[in-house]
């Protein structure tokens, strides 16, 4: 008997599911803490698995490193991983640059460990990553959570590597609606984030990538392609690591972080950015940065740099390059 098309594609992606699986099974293996880059075997196909670096606390990072030339180092954000930066990675790389991409510890294909899922850490992560690969005169970019990891980088561990600094849909200085910042975003609203990643994180984080993308506003043309990739890469990551993020990106202030930068920095933010409220942070931000500039996408969403790539990678190559 001939077997049903829609059986046969639920075989193949179980099948998928299944070689997925032993893939994540064998990168978790304990790796020896080591003071060098690994790169992990080829595959029997031929595809190279993802290179790492093992951190002093014995945590595996991983991260992709392409191209050469001047590096551009980019910090992605909540819950997502390195690849949210392929059309950048794939530009900036064709235009004669060395790019590298990381996951968060807790996401995509790093490790998943308990303890350890705040942003001391995940600058240190990223201080590690940097003098491993010994980037000099780098470019960093961070987008969202991954802006507060940037800047919280160079407030502990300063700005002898950096050239410069982007800042995309960024949460420094601070998210959270204080007295002092009333323009922030209420308490209970980053309480619904974490229940919604406690009790149903896969439903949650589908739904989260229509504001994420500006998808429910009237006529705006959605990408269901994006709201995968935005799934896959959240249900990839730890959701201990992802529980515990959120108060990183939420109740952390960066104030006296952006005081630290004294490299040419970018602020860009999309003025519909339903995530992180353009008032409460680049607005803030732009000011708190000597000499920093302010670039706002009109009717631009959170997720502007995977909306609208092309606009974003020239933004940022032209501020480069000057």
């Amino acid at each position: 008997m001939a077997q049903d098309p829609q059986a046969r594609t639920s075989l193949t992606r179980r099948d998928a599911l299944v070689a997925g699986s032993a893939v994540a099974a064998s990168l978790a293996l304990p790796a020896t803490v080591d003071a060098a880059p690994t790169t992990h075997p080829q595959t029997n196909h031929g595809a190279p698995l993802m290179t790492s670096i093992t951190t002093k606390d014995g945590t595996k990072i991983a991260y992709k490193d392409w191209g050469k030339g001047q590096p551009i180092l980019f910090s992605h954000g909540w819950p997502l991983a390195g690849d949210a930066w392929d059309a950048q990675m794939l530009f900036f790389g064709q235009n004669g640059y060395r790019v590298i991409a990381h996951d968060r510890r807790g996401h995509g294909a790093s490790d998943q460990p308990w303890n350890g899922n705040n942003m001391d850490q995940y600058a240190d992560d990223l201080a590690e990553l940097i003098e491993k690969l010994d980037l000099k005169n780098v470019v960093l970019i961070g987008h969202s959570t991954g802006g507060g990891e940037v800047v919280h980088y160079i407030g502990r561990h300063g700005t002898s590597r950096v050239a410069k600094v982007v800042l995309v849909g960024a949460v420094p200085p601070l998210m959270l609606k204080t007295a002092n910042n009333p323009e922030g975003t209420p308490l209970e609203v980053f309480d619904s984030i974490r229940k919604g990643t406690a009790t149903n994180r896969s439903q949650f984080f589908k739904d989260l990538t229509m504001p994420f993308y500006g998808f429910n506003r009237p006529g705006a043309k959605i990408s269901e392609g994006l709201r995968e990739s935005f799934w896959l890469m959240g249900m990839a990551g730890s959701i201990k690591g992802e529980y515990d993020c959120v108060h990183e990106f939420s109740e952390v202030d960066y104030t006296e972080d952006l005081k630290k930068i004294d490299k040419p920095t970018l602020v860009i933010h999309g003025s519909d950015d339903q995530i992180v409220p353009i008032a409460a942070s680049a607005q803030k931000s732009a000011k708190i940065v000597k000499g920093a500039e302010l670039k706002i996408y009109e009717g631009a969403p959170h997720g502007l740099a995977q909306v609208d790539p092309d606009k974003f990678n020239a933004d940022v190559l032209k501020f480069i390059k000057a």
